[in-house]
């Protein structure tokens, strides 16, 4: 949208972590605000019309009836925590918010690298989005725990990843699919 820049490309004015979608790791979207060739937003519009707000939780009239269904379906990207991830980064501040959806990234980065074997890339950034990083982490050190990873094919690897990340999101009730519209 002409006019709508950000400084922060990992999580978004709306409460979407850009940092995380496989759009963003593929170079097919900048990120919100990030540069004259993204679609035009509502959300963006609005934050012009309001003084440029950074991110919504900063306008006062906030939460909004551009609110009221937000969460309810997802794109590309999960859109199920936009409001507790908004008001996660209002508590503990951006700058903390940033550092473990880096965190995240780096997690995302490692799944994707070692163990994404052509058909996990959407489940594993829906995971990691999702998942807390407490959560994460004991996935991940699982999987280093497992002392026969190194014979495994990518495949076998995978499957491994992909039912550790689906038995943490079971604990948690978490579904790890998009929600889309019908």
């Amino acid at each position: 949208m002409k006019g709508f820049n950000r400084q922060n490309q990992l999580f978004s004015l709306c409460g979407l972590n850009c940092g995380l979608c496989p759009m963003h790791l593929n170079k097919y979207c900048p990120g919100c605000g990030g540069g004259e060739g993204n679609q035009s937003c509502k959300i963006a519009k609005c934050s012009l019309e309001h003084n440029g707000v950074e991110y919504c939780f900063q306008c006062s009239k906030y939460p909004c009836e551009k609110y009221s269904h937000i969460d309810d379906f997802d794109s590309f990207i999960t859109h199920r925590n936009r409001r507790a991830d908004l008001k996660k980064a209002k508590e503990i501040g951006i700058e903390a918010y940033n550092a473990e959806q880096l965190e995240k990234i780096k997690i995302l980065d490692i799944l994707l690298s070692g163990f994404n074997d052509g058909r996990k890339k959407t489940l594993f950034c829906t995971a990691v989005t999702l998942l807390d990083l407490q959560e994460l982490r004991e996935v991940l050190r699982q999987i280093e725990n497992r002392s026969d990873l190194e014979t495994l094919t990518l495949k076998e690897k995978s499957a491994f990843a992909a039912e550790l990340l689906k038995a943490a999101a079971a604990k948690k009730n978490i579904e790890l699919k998009l929600r889309k519209k019908k």
